[in-house]
C-alpha cells in the first residue's frame, strides 16, 4: 500500500478520507472536495481509471474486500493521517439475482465489502476523531436500505445493515462531537450499471447524478457546527428502469462495482 501523491503531514488543511474513491460516487466526491479546498486521501483497489494529479490528493491502493488484511492497513492510514475531519464511506458492489443463484463465497463477498469493510473503516478512524472532539462520518447507503426488492435480497440486506449501523453510531458518538450522516441515493448514473442487465432511464428526471450526491455530502460536512444532516434520501423524480440490454443472468447473478 503505497501513497501516490502528497503525504505532507504538516498540511493544516482539513483532511477527508474517502473509500471507494476511484470510480462513481466516491470519485466525484473526491473531486468536489478538492475543488472546495480539502485535502483528500482516497482508498480504492485500483486507481488506473482515476489518474488524479491534484497536489492535495493522495491515492492509496487498498482492497476493501480483503478483510484479513484490512484492519492493519486501515490502522496504518489512520495513524498517518491522525487529524482526519471527515470519513466518507463509498465502497461497495452491486450483485443482483435470486438468492439461490449465488455461491456462499459470493454472498460473503458482498456483505464483507458493502457492510463489514465500512464498519472497519469507521472503527479505525473513530478513536482519533473522538479524541479531537469533532469529525464527520458520512455513509453512502442506498434506496435499497428503505425497502426490500425482488432479486435484491443480498444487496438490500447489506444496505439495511449500513442504515442500522449509521443510526446506532449517531447515538453512540453525538456526545463526543461526531456527526454521522447517511445518504441513500436512488439509481445514480455511474459505471455501477455497466455489467448489469438494467439501468436508469436516459431522461434527466430518470436518474441521480454522482454530482448530486457529492453536493449533498459536501453540504452535510460543511453544515454549521452542532447541526447534523442525519439521513437523506436522494431520488430521481421519475422511477424509470431500462431493460433494453436483455443480458441473461448467469448462475453467478449480475454484478457491478460502486455504491
Amino acid at each position: 500500500m503505497q501513497p501516490s501523491r502528497n503525504t505532507d503531514e504538516d498540511d493544516d488543511r482539513r483532511t477527508a478520507v474517502v473509500t471507494g474513491a476511484s470510480s462513481g460516487i466516491g470519485r466525484t466526491i473526491c473531486q468536489r472536495l478538492l475543488e472546495s479546498g480539502w485535502r483528500v486521501v482516497g482508498l480504492a483497489r485500483d486507481f488506473t481509471k482515476f489518474p488524479c494529479d491534484h497536489p492535495d490528493f493522495t491515492s492509496l491502493s487498498l482492497d476493501m474486500g480483503r478483510l484479513d488484511h484490512l484492519p492493519q492497513q486501515l490502522d496504518e492510514v489512520a495513524k498517518k493521517y491522525d487529524t482526519v475531519s471527515a470519513l466518507i464511506c463509498c465502497a461497495g458492489i452491486g450483485r443482483f439475482g435470486h438468492l439461490e443463484q449465488f455461491s456462499y463465497a459470493q454472498m460473503r463477498e458482498l456483505i464483507d465489502l458493502n457492510f463489514t469493510s465500512q464498519a472497519f473503516a469507521v472503527r479505525a478512524f473513530l478513536p482519533r476523531m473522538k479524541r479531537s472532539g469533532q469529525g464527520d462520518i458520512v455513509i453512502i447507503g442506498s434506496e435499497a436500505a428503505l425497502r426490500g426488492s425482488r432479486k435484491g435480497s443480498l444487496y438490500c440486506a447489506s444496505k439495511f445493515a449500513l442504515r442500522g449501523f449509521a443510526q446506532a453510531l449517531r447515538e453512540e458518538t453525538s456526545g463526543a462531537g461526531i456527526r454521522v450522516c447517511l445518504v441513500n441515493p436512488g439509481m445514480v448514473r455511474t459505471p455501477f450499471f455497466d455489467e448489469l442487465d438494467f439501468e436508469p432511464g436516459d431522461a434527466p428526471d430518470n436518474h441521480v447524478l454522482p454530482e448530486d450526491v457529492a453536493a449533498v455530502v459536501c453540504s452535510a460536512i460543511e453544515a454549521r457546527e452542532g447541526t447534523v444532516v442525519d439521513e437523506i434520501n436522494l431520488s430521481p423524480q421519475k422511477r424509470v428502469i431500462d431493460f433494453h440490454r436483455h443480458r441473461e443472468q448467469d448462475e453467478d447473478g449480475g454484478k457491478a462495482e460502486g455504491s
